[in-house]
């Protein structure tokens, strides 16, 4: 796919990257964005970015919680970022010890992504919080953002082409960055 016919795009840990961290968030109630996320996303939006969210959901496979009441929360976090809205949601309800490709580190949402929105990765970028997430964009061949919100401020060994304080300090990154498409 060359370039000029795909779009770049953020990709987009949710738990700990957009929202409080929630062990195994299973109730709308307890979804709590972090403060100028909304505006962060829309600026990133408004530059060309696509925007999607990439989040490993253990608790469906550790039976914690159903697909269904991951899909309430999932509907609470798109209304909280409001005006902002996502181009892609993937998860995967894999448990840890049965994963497959899908779970991060591994780049299969990723790659379906790409084949669903055409993007182009060489211009994209990963958020998160967690060392998984940096390792889950650099094997995918985006680069990669650390923010330390979440666990991202315990995280000494994730070695992201960049550290932020937060998804709005990201942001800044990726649109300071020469590749910004806009």
């Amino acid at each position: 796919m060359a370039p000029n016919d795909s779009a770049p795009a953020v990709f987009l840990d949710r738990d700990g990257t957009l929202m409080r961290e929630v062990n195994y968030c299973s109730d709308p109630k307890q979804v709590e964005i972090f403060p100028g996320v909304p505006e962060a996303l829309v600026r990133l939006k408004k530059t060309g970015y696509k925007l999607i969210v990439i989040s490993n959901q253990a608790g469906i496979g550790r039976g914690y919680f159903t697909e269904a009441q991951y899909r309430l929360v999932e509907a609470e976090v798109a209304r909280a970022v409001l005006p902002a809205t996502f181009d892609g949601v993937y998860f995967c309800p894999d448990h840890p010890d049965r994963a497959t490709e899908r779970r991060k580190p591994g780049t299969r949402m990723l790659l379906e992504a790409q084949r669903d929105h055409r993007l182009d990765f060489s211009r994209s970028f990963f958020i998160g919080d967690k060392a998984i997430d940096v390792e889950c964009g650099r094997n995918a061949g985006v680069r990669t953002i650390l923010v330390k919100t979440g666990y991202g401020a315990n995280e000494t060994h994730a070695a992201p082409d960049w550290i932020a304080e937060d998804l709005c300090a990201a942001a800044d990154i990726i649109l300071a960055s020469n590749e910004a498409p806009g």
